[in-house]
C-alpha cells in the first residue's frame, strides 16, 4: 500500500528484543485514503457475485497453503510461539476462509416471505446487502486465526476490507495483504494499514461502514463509543475469564490433561483458554493430583511447550494477580510468586483461591490456573457465572454435560473438550457481557457483515384501496373482517 507517512515503528522478537522489521505508522489521512480506495473497489467486488468471490477466495486459500511455512515463521518470530502452534493457527484460519467462500451464497441467498391476508397481492423478498467497507482491527495473540474470522466472512459477503493488525504483529498483517494481492483480480479489495494504536483509532473514526475489533474490554468500549458517534455498527470480541467445570462423573485424567493445555498453551494468551476450574469435592483431590503431575513436565522457552509473553506489559498484570492470590491465602501446587521470569512465565497452578482475588475476577492472560473446590455442580455453575465476562467455558461430565452447559452465561461451551468450537467453521464465535457482542464464523458471521433489505412489489391491483385518502367505508369494513378472520385463526 502506498502511504505518505514519514514516521515508522519497529516490530521485535519478544524473546530477545531484536528488531525484525520497520513498518509505516500510517497516518489518519492515509487511513482515510485507504478506506476510500476500498470503497471504490467494493463496487466491482460486489459485481463479481458470490461465485466470482468464491473463486478468488479459494484461490487465496491455495496461495496461503503453498506458503504456510513462510507465514508460520513470521508468526513465530513476532509472537514467540512454537512453530508447530503457528502452523496449526494458520491451518485453522484456512478452514474458515474456505467455509466462508463456499457457503456465502446459500446463507445470504434472497428469501421470499409470505405477504399475509391483507397484502395478498404483494410479492415480498428479503436480500442481504454488504455493508460496504469493513475495518478489521486484529490482536497479537492469534494474528492469523482471529482476524481471518472477520476478514474471510466480510469478503465472502461482498465487502472490501481494510485491516489494521496489532503493532506487535504487523508482519503477519502485511503478509496476508500481500498474499491476497498476488491473486486479486484488482487492487484494494483487501488492504493492510500498519501502525500504533493511533492508526487503529483513525480506522474507527474513518468512513468505514462496520468495524470488527478484537482486544481488551477497555479498548473495545472506546471503539464502540467512537463508532457510535457516526452510528457505525461494531463486532467486539473481548476478553474472558473462562471456567472449566468438572463434575463427579467426569473423565478426570482427560479433564486434567485438556484443562492444562487450555490454560498454558500460547503462554496462556488465549481469550477462550481456561483460567478458572471449579471441581466438585468428590473428585477434587484426584483432579488436582493429576494436573499437578502433568504440569511438572510443562515449561516455556525456545525448546519448551510455549513461548514468552508477547506484550511485555502483560507481565506486570500476571505478577500482580499471582501476588494478590498469595496475599489472600491461595495455595500454590505449581509455581508461585517467583514464576515470572521475563520474557517467560513458568506455569502457575493455584488452589483454594478466594473468589475476590484478581486471579479469579480479572483476565490474567498468562500461563496461570485457579482451581477451586465446590460442594456440588450447582455451586460450580453459580461461581462460573459470577463474573463480568461471558466468553467461553468447558464442561466435563459423562452424563450431564449439555444440561450443565445450558446453565452457563457465555457464548460458547465445549463439553468433554476445550475450545473445540473455534475449529468448527459452521458455528458462531463470540461472547456476552464484557466479553463483547456480535458474532464471527458460521452463518452468523456472514450475516454479521450484511444488512437486510426488504422489497415489496405489487403483483396485481385489487379494487379495494387501503393506502389512499380515497379509502371507502367498504374498505374499512373489509379491514375489520380481515382482523376478525386472523384472530379466529389464532394469528392476530
Amino acid at each position: 500500500m502506498e502511504t505518505l507517512t514519514t514516521s515508522s515503528f519497529d516490530s521485535h522478537n519478544p524473546v530477545d528484543g531484536t528488531v525484525l522489521a520497520s513498518y509505516p505508522n500510517t497516518s489518519a489521512a492515509d487511513v482515510n485514503a485507504a478506506v476510500e480506495r476500498a470503497r471504490a473497489a467494493s463496487v466491482a467486488w460486489q459485481a463479481l457475485g458470490f461465485r466470482g468471490r468464491r473463486k478468488v477466495l479459494l484461490k487465496w486459500a491455495a496461495e496461503i497453503t503453498k506458503q504456510v511455512d513462510e507465514i508460520a515463521e513470521i508468526v513465530r518470530a513476532e509472537t514467540g510461539k512454537p512453530i508447530s502452534d503457528a502452523t496449526l493457527e494458520a491451518t485453522l484460519a484456512l478452514g474458515h476462509l474456505a467455509w466462508a467462500a463456499k457457503h456465502a451464497e446459500s446463507v445470504l441467498a434472497k428469501q421470499h416471505r409470505p405477504s399475509g391476508l391483507l397484502m395478498f397481492n404483494m410479492k415480498t423478498n428479503v436480500t442481504r446487502v454488504p455493508m460496504g467497507v469493513v475495518g478489521v482491527i486484529g490482536p497479537w495473540n492469534y494474528p492469523i486465526f482471529t482476524p481471518m474470522g472477520s476478514i474471510a466472512y466480510a469478503l465472502a459477503a461482498g465487502n472490501t476490507v481494510v485491516f489494521k493488525p496489532s503493532e506487535f504483529t504487523p508482519g503477519v498483517g502485511r503478509w496476508l495483504a500481500d498474499s491476497f494481492a498476488n491473486i486479486a483480480p484488482f487492487a484494494d479489495i483487501f488492504t493492510c494499514v500498519t501502525g500504533l494504536p493511533e492508526t487503529g483509532k483513525a480506522l474507527t473514526e474513518s468512513a468505514v461502514d462496520k468495524v470488527s475489533f478484537t482486544g481488551s474490554t477497555r479498548t473495545a468500549k472506546k471503539v464502540a463509543a467512537a463508532c457510535a458517534e457516526r452510528m457505525v455498527p461494531v463486532v467486539l470480541e473481548c476478553g474472558g475469564k473462562d471456567p472449566v467445570l468438572v463434575a463427579a462423573d467426569a473423565d478426570i485424567d482427560r479433564a486434567a490433561e485438556y484443562a492444562l493445555w487450555s490454560a498454558m498453551s500460547n503462554a496462556g494468551q488465549t481469550c477462550i483458554g481456561a483460567e478458572r476450574v471449579y471441581v466438585v469435592n468428590e473428585v477434587a483431590d484426584k483432579f488436582i493430583a493429576k494436573i499437578t503431575e502433568l504440569a511438572k513436565d510443562i515449561h516455556p522457552g525456545k525448546d519448551g511447550n510455549y513461548g514468552p509473553a508477547t506484550m511485555p506489559s502483560q507481565l506486570n498484570v500476571i505478577q500482580s494477580h499471582i501476588n494478590d492470590a498469595a496475599a489472600k491465602g491461595a495455595k500454590f501446587v505449581i509455581g508461585g510468586v517467583d514464576s515470572v521470569k521475563a520474557p517467560f512465565v513458568e506455569p502457575v497452578i493455584m488452589v483454594d483461591v478466594p473468589e475476590n482475588s484478581t486471579a479469579v475476577t480479572e483476565e490474567t492472560f498468562g500461563p496461570t490456573l485457579v482451581i477451586n473446590r465446590t460442594a456440588d455442580m450447582a455451586e460450580a455453575i453459580r461461581l462460573a457465572n459470577a463474573t463480568r465476562y461471558g466468553l467461553a467455558a468447558s464442561v466435563w461430565s459423562k452424563r450431564n454435560g449439555e444440561k450443565i452447559a445450558s446453565q452457563l452465561d457465555c457464548g460458547m461451551v465445549s463439553v468433554n473438550s476445550v475450545i473445540a468450537f473455534a475449529a468448527i467453521a459452521s458455528v458462531p464465535f463470540g461472547g456476552v457481557k464484557d466479553s463483547g457482542y456480535g458474532r464471527i464464523h458460521g452463518p452468523e458471521g456472514l450475516l454479521e457483515f450484511t444488512y437486510p433489505r426488504t422489497v415489496v412489489k405489487t403483483i396485481f391491483n385489487i379494487p379495494i384501496v387501503f393506502t389512499s385518502f380515497g379509502r371507502t367505508k367498504f374498505a374499512d369494513k373489509f379491514i375489520k373482517f380481515a382482523i376478525k378472520t386472523l384472530r379466529s385463526r389464532g394469528i392476530g
